[in-house]
């Protein structure tokens, strides 16, 4: 249940819907690939950013402990 409940973090949610639809777009033609490079990697790279920023906080903390 705890990957379930961590899947749906609206932060998760969001990155996973604006990926599904600027791939759309790009599919259907709307977005170049130059467009959809440049806003994937701005949406991916954030989300992994901040998720590895969360982790090291949380690592850092149980070493203090």
């Amino acid at each position: 249940m705890k990957p379930f409940k961590n899947f749906l973090q609206i932060k998760k949610i969001i990155a996973l819907l604006t990926t599904i639809v600027f791939c759309i777009l790009s599919l259907k033609g709307s977005l170049s690939a130059t467009e959809f490079l440049s806003v994937f990697t701005l949406i991916i790279g954030f989300y992994f950013g901040t998720s590895s920023t969360r982790q090291a906080i949380h690592e850092e903390r149980e070493r203090n402990i």
